[in-house]
């Protein structure tokens, strides 16, 4: 009898120490998180440094309540007693109009209910008949992962992100093309692109039915725990299934042929919640987890993420090239720093990164076949491209719906590392190199202009175009150059030959030998800078586009649309985003003024200020922020270039009508836009702000 009265002592103690160890693990898991940030003042200490300085400070003291679709600030301490504090972001998110950058063009539906969620609940599901999109869009998964671990706080994953571009990289070449499949019908709850454009926010607070499709395999632990002992549970969300269906498409490199399209459909239903996405490819996924990171955020009250209940969208862009462009030859920039612009980009659903690789003054580029080109050019041996480099840039861009464009600009703005072809053999490869004045050779010092009647250089610009294309993919889009072609350097040389016919064989030369470099084949579309020469009709309009960068009000615009020519815009009065910081030379024009603010960035609609009709207007391709960086190293990048860049996003992605003034930006845009500021903040972007931060936390009060 002892002996069973110590029996069952035993083990009831041995059932309190275990379900104690399961309620401790429990709470661990989905409530304590240490990695978290408890309080207004304490950060994790193994929180990743290089995200510690940027996290948004946590406002105890205040909260928030939705007025009149705003959110209004009250004093926590003046609030009823018991009440719940609201931190802004879970405010904004559930008042007003939906906080998504750049907007939805065809359908947007949300509620204004919120849940919260852990991230150990979140699986994804991937329903693709295409090996190569499968890989990819695991791995981009992966990195969308990563980031809400940024917003949530929380450590860095183990695996690196290098591992995974690396594998990404290696499923492109062992996937092939995987073409041939038949398109499917979207499984879900499709949405007709013929609804309604018109955005809306419905309340869908009860119950939501009509939802049988399985869930995941693996429930988190919490929520088994939480199932077992009926152990309260802080979390709406036991188990947060992202279904994503791609059928039509296999394609991995982005064209302008490319539908980016996708749809979003939410269901919550018995604490399972499910996001369906379909797209026809793999960028249109890619695009829907921007969007879905975007109805995502951290509240600081509880240390959960939350999403909102019920979500429809609909989304589509407006401009096939939504563009960036940076100059990596006056200022040299890191891999790591290009990476983190390319990350922003995708964002803001930018989706062509133009690599302005080399100018007059530096040629960082290390080619393999012509390596004297960097040995003679770059800054330094530390401030240089490897080719292995560039294919990790376009593999890491790729992975984010980005497609890098790399640029050997010629014939004009190539100097340095051009001087070499004399001492092995080759003649002059370039002229004009640092000749003085410079102000009558060149559009700025160092001068250098490529020889147009040396064949060596041709040779030399087929191979670089080669190795370029072999390290960024196939294309159907390859930029040339032709920024400032200076005739009088030229004319000191060839004073009997007609100049501007010199210069249209060197364009069609150069296009000879890209068709040569790509396999014989010719890219659809060859862009060149705009010129005085860009109009002369030996440019076969079939091929080429202009990328147009003088005033929107110069004439040049209308010529090259009447001439048949494709455009992208690059406006220097709206969309350069180098100008405004002073004249950087004693003499000359060194710089443009005034400073474009993400205003002017994002009101500039020229295919409408130009009136355009619809047969001029299919010919605008669409248009690029430019950064040129004469006045901008590594440590001002980010706030040069962010969020005026995500402003042109918007407008090229969405193209909201100017439903009142042309030039008034709309309140509810500066709220979106104040939000996606933060957005970049929280993971890592030095963004500049747009106004005061007592605006931000006062939507209305200042505009």
């Amino acid at each position: 009898m002892a002996l069973a009265v110590s029996l069952r002592k035993a083990l009831f103690i041995l059932l309190t120490v275990t379900i104690f160890v399961l309620l401790v693990l429990y709470w661990n898991q989905s409530v304590l998180k240490p990695q978290f940030l408890n309080s207004a003042h304490e950060k994790s200490p193994q929180s990743s440094p290089r995200y510690k300085e940027y996290l948004i400070p946590i406002e105890k003291q205040w909260t928030y309540k939705c007025a009149g679709d705003k959110c209004v600030r009250y004093h926590y301490s003046d609030v009823v007693k018991g009440e719940k504090r609201v931190p802004f972001i879970t405010c904004s998110m559930t008042c007003g109009e939906i906080s998504l950058w750049p907007h939805p063009t065809i359908k947007t539906a949300v509620s204004t209910k919120s849940l919260k969620f852990s991230m150990d609940d979140i699986q994804l599901r991937l329903d693709t008949p295409y090996k190569g999109v499968e890989k990819h869009f695991r791995i981009a998964f992966d990195l969308f992962l990563k980031d809400l671990r940024h917003i949530q706080r929380l450590n860095l994953p183990t695996r690196s992100e290098q591992e995974q571009e690396r594998e990404g990289e290696g499923s492109a070449k062992n996937a092939g093309d995987e073409n041939g499949g038949q398109a499917r019908p979207l499984k879900g709850n499709a949405i007709i692109a013929s609804d309604k454009k018109r955005s809306k926010r419905f309340q869908l607070d009860q119950r939501i039915k009509g939802s049988h499709a399985q869930y995941g395999e693996n429930i988190g632990a919490a929520s088994i725990l939480s199932r077992a002992f009926g152990t309260p549970k802080q979390c709406d969300i036991d188990s947060f299934t992202v279904n994503v269906v791609i059928h039509k498409f296999s394609d991995m490199h982005l064209s302008l042929e490319t539908d980016e399209s996708y749809q979003i459909n939410t269901a919550y239903e018995k604490r399972h919640y499910r996001v369906h996405i379909s797209a026809n490819t793999f960028f249109g996924a890619r695009h829907a987890l921007s969007t879905l990171q975007q109805l995502i955020w951290f509240d600081d009250e509880d240390n959960l993420l939350r999403t909102l209940s019920k979500v429809i969208i609909v989304d589509s862009p407006k401009f096939r090239y939504r563009g960036l462009m940076l100059d990596t030859s006056r200022h040299y920039f890191s891999l790591e720093a290009i990476k983190r612009t390319i990350a922003a980009m995708s964002h803001a659903k930018l989706n062509r990164f133009h690599w302005h690789i080399t100018d007059s003054q530096s040629f960082p580029y290390v080619s393999k076949h012509y390596p004297e080109l960097a040995s003679y050019g770059a800054y330094s041996d530390h401030e240089t491209y490897t080719l292995e480099e560039i294919r990790e840039v376009a593999n890491f861009a790729k992975l984010r719906g980005v497609q890098v464009i790399p640029e050997i600009d010629a014939p004009a703005h190539a100097g340095n590392g051009w001087d070499w072809g004399p001492k092995h053999g080759l003649g002059e490869l370039s002229l004009c190199i640092n000749q003085q004045p410079w102000s009558f050779y060149c559009g700025e010092p160092p001068c250098g202009q490529l020889n147009p009647k040396n064949n060596n250089t041709y040779l030399i610009l087929q191979k670089l175009y080669e190795e370029l294309l072999n390290a960024t993919g196939p294309t159907d889009y390859f930029h040339l150059g032709g920024d400032e072609v200076n005739l009088e350097c030229w004319s000191q040389y060839f004073n009997d030959t007609d100049l501007r016919g010199l210069w249209c064989d060197f364009m069609l030369n150069t296009m000879a030998r890209l068709k040569i470099a790509n396999n014989n084949i010719d890219p659809k579309v060859v862009a060149v800078w705009s010129s005085g020469l860009t109009n002369t009709k030996c440019l076969p309009k079939s091929h080429f586009a202009v990328q147009v960068w003088g005033a929107s009000s110069w004439q040049e615009n209308y010529d090259l649309l009447d001439n048949g020519f494709n455009v992208i815009f690059s406006h220097v009065d709206a969309w350069y985003l180098d100008c405004g910081f002073g004249n950087w030379r004693a003499t000359g024009e060194g710089a443009c003024s005034p400073y474009r603010t993400w205003q002017n960035v994002y009101k500039h609609r020229p295919w409408e200020r130009m009136r355009l009709d619809k047969l001029h207007k299919k010919q605008v391709l669409g248009g690029e922020v430019c950064l040129w960086t004469e006045q901008v190293d590594e440590g001002q990048l980010d706030n040069r270039l962010w969020p005026r860049a995500a402003a042109l996003g918007e407008r090229l992605w969405s193209d909201p009508d100017d439903e009142h003034d042309m030039d008034v930006v709309p309140q509810d845009v500066f709220k979106r836009m104040s939000l996606f500021r933060s957005r970049l903040i929280e993971l890592g972007i030095k963004a500049e702000p747009i106004f005061p931060k007592y605006c931000a936390r006062n939507p209305g009060e200042c505009i």
